[in-house]
């Protein structure tokens, strides 16, 4: 048994305990691990990266989408502990939590564009934008009041500290290209300064592939940790993020905007902060001389591109 599945044994106590070991399935910002409590329920166990994400920040988190399940929105439902309560912090300062186990697929895999019949893709951006659009405005009717969780405003994408890091400074960079992603930033941010009525509120901020799960019932929303405030054209621009380079990025970006019912015109904009959010969320996960550097700063650099071309 390695040391992080007996930190998940050890977690899971405070739910009862697991019938079975648990299967790690996931380890980026956090590890997720399958479980199966006693009593037979099949659940998701996090152990939170440390560091990461605050008790509170994470309790948050869970009251929101606690309250989301609760009015039918398809998406993991908090489990509480024997104590009734959603985050469970050890002697070290270890934080976990457990939600409920969606039994669906990804959509699609970072790296791997959407595959398939082009109708088959559009249907499912339709598809996609609406559950997008369900997401914002449900939130809106929840009385929840001021979560604490962190911003993705302008300043928190575009100032002089991003929320996840100084892209320009990805190690990969030449002078030059930092330079591109300067002149980029400075234009990106002028525009969201003179557009009129963006609508803002609690979003989840990262709508990947992965995040987005499919079985017969439809779609599910996963992965709500980086949820915060911002912009909700944000959610949409995440959600094309990885198809930044598809051939039919535009027809795409298209459908997932009709489902959504707003113009895809801002787009190329929201697509292009991510890019630029992504190269900088790469600097401390990384060693400085690791390739993958190289795989956010070059989609970073070819949107910047094209949106200062435009």
């Amino acid at each position: 048994m390695t040391d992080l599945t007996a930190q998940a044994v050890k977690a899971c106590e405070s739910w009862g305990g697991s019938l079975t070991p648990p299967r790690l399935i996931a380890n980026r910002e956090n590890a997720v691990f399958e479980v199966t409590l006693i009593g037979g329920i099949k659940a998701a166990l996090r152990l939170h990266r440390p560091g990461y994400q605050s008790s509170s920040d994470i309790w948050a988190e869970l009251h929101w989408t606690n309250a989301l399940a609760a009015k039918g929105f398809p998406c993991p439902r908090p489990i509480m502990t024997e104590f009734q309560g959603m985050v469970v912090s050890d002697a070290r300062g270890a934080v976990s939590s457990v939600v409920s186990w969606i039994d669906a697929a990804p959509i699609g895999k970072g790296g791997e564009p959407f595959n398939g019949p082009l109708q088959d893709q559009l249907a499912l951006m339709e598809r996609l934008g609406a559950t997008i659009r369900r997401l914002h405005r449900l939130t809106d009717e929840l009385n929840i009041g001021r979560l604490q969780r962190p911003s993705w405003d302008a300043e928190a994408l575009l100032g002089e500290n991003p929320h996840w890091g100084r892209f320009w400074e990805n190690p990969s960079l030449s002078s030059g290209e930092a330079a591109l992603l300067r002149k980029a930033r400075a234009k990106a941010a002028q525009q969201l300064s003179t557009i009129k009525g963006l609508d803002t509120g609690l979003i989840h901020a990262d709508l990947l592939q992965e995040n987005i799960l499919q079985n017969a019932d439809g779609l599910h929303i996963i992965d709500f940790d980086d949820a915060g405030y911002g912009y909700r054209l944000y959610d949409l621009g995440t959600a094309l993020v990885q198809h930044a380079e598809h051939p039919d990025r535009d027809q795409l970006a298209a459908a997932l905007c009709r489902g959504y019912g707003c113009d895809a015109q801002l787009m190329p904009l929201f697509i292009l902060l991510r890019t630029l959010a992504s190269c900088g969320w790469v600097i401390p996960r990384l060693p400085r001389n690791d390739p993958g550097h190289r795989v956010y700063a070059n989609r970073a650099l070819r949107c910047a591109t094209d949106f200062l071309s435009a």
